[in-house]
């Protein structure tokens, strides 16, 4: 065993900070990405080896596997790069595990299932804010109400978001939204629901459903087939995603997909923003004999968040801790794996 891993796309605004926090806390991941300028100097920096390849060069990916242990998967979108690393990873019998959100990239995981078994690995998407925490909280109100057959989750993020996560959300802005019915994913329309979310401390916010991945993930982590996931954003936004009803046709054509991707700012938070930026989740499970159950739950800033999650779940599978197959976080570690992160605390509301 190598006693490694590989961050392919670890130039991008996540890939970078989990690289540094991986270096802070002593590891050697080997940093890798189509950008020779951009990685080079990112490992150099960290004192770290460094390859170079795009996802179609499979022998170039295959050599850099057989170096290590696992990936973690940071280049996106995800629904492009995901299934040709998922493959390299079952050739070479290497776990996976990457940051994704999105919904067909966790289903089209999840289809790899057999494979993995057999071929010992644990292939398991969403090891950051996306899903890790919300993952946790639906496992947790499960385990408080196993009768459960109806599941609403809730995220407010209170900071600023990368280039690469707006291009993905650019990206999808036409497609309408998704939510669980009856153990089926089905598509509803953008911005479908709203309601009234108590995150607590006084911060009281009109929600509004999205096609965010726990409409996938928390029913392979809790087994309840009714699944609704909201987030609140600014006014300006809702009538936006509204409008997205009518106009998502237009959206997502070519040239406007150009003009908006054209406008996203590159980068994303300071460390200045994320060390203030904070995290509040909600969520409440219910059966159909009136009893119904309701937590919430606190954490750092989103990208912050992500890097230790992703760091934690590494750590875990390097040293064995780790179970063939599709995974989802907390199927696989336990509601209370989000606990082990500082500065992350849950209340269940009476």
């Amino acid at each position: 065993m190598s006693n490694t891993f590989l961050i392919y796309g670890a130039n991008g605004y996540t890939g970078e900070l989990i690289t540094r926090m991986a270096a802070e806390r002593g590891l050697k991941p080997i940093l890798a990405g189509r950008n020779a300028i951009a990685v080079e100097e990112l490992a150099k920096k960290h004192h770290l080896e460094y390859r170079i390849f795009s996802l179609d060069e499979t022998d170039r990916v295959d050599a850099a596997l057989q170096e290590v242990d696992m990936v973690l998967h940071c280049a996106g979108p995800f629904s492009i790069t995901s299934a040709p690393m998922v493959k390299a990873c079952l050739r070479n019998k290497k776990h996976y595990t990457d940051i994704t959100g999105e919904i067909s990239v966790f289903e089209t995981c999840a289809a790899f299932d057999p494979k993995a078994q057999d071929a010992g690995i644990m292939v398991m998407p969403g090891v950051g804010f996306d899903v890790v925490p919300s993952d946790c909280l639906a496992r947790h109100l499960m385990d408080r109400l196993p009768s459960a057959t109806h599941l609403s989750l809730a995220f407010y993020g209170m900071g600023r978001i990368s280039h690469g996560t707006q291009a993905t959300m650019t990206m999808n802005v036409g497609k309408g939204g998704a939510i669980r019915r009856d153990g089926k994913i089905t598509g509803v329309p953008s911005a479908w629901k709203t309601r009234e979310i108590d995150f607590g401390e006084g911060v009281v916010k009109t929600g509004v459903t999205i096609p965010w991945g726990d409409v996938a993930t928390a029913y392979y982590s809790t087994g309840i087939p009714n699944i609704e996931v909201f987030t609140i954003v600014p006014p300006s936004n809702l009538k936006m995603m509204k409008m997205a009803r009518y106009i998502g046709w237009l959206l997502a054509t070519g040239p406007i997909q150009s003009y908006l991707q054209k406008k996203i700012p590159a980068g994303g938070p300071s460390d200045a923003e994320r060390e203030k930026g904070r995290t509040l989740l909600w969520g409440e499970a219910s059966d159909g004999n009136g009893n119904k159950v309701e937590s919430r739950l606190q954490g750092p800033e989103g990208y912050t968040l992500t890097a230790i999650a992703a760091l934690n779940i590494a750590e875990k599978i390097l040293a064995g801790n780790f179970t063939a197959g599709y995974q989802t976080p907390a199927k696989a570690y336990g509601a209370d794996l989000v606990l082990e992160i500082d500065a992350v605390s849950r209340q269940d509301v009476v």
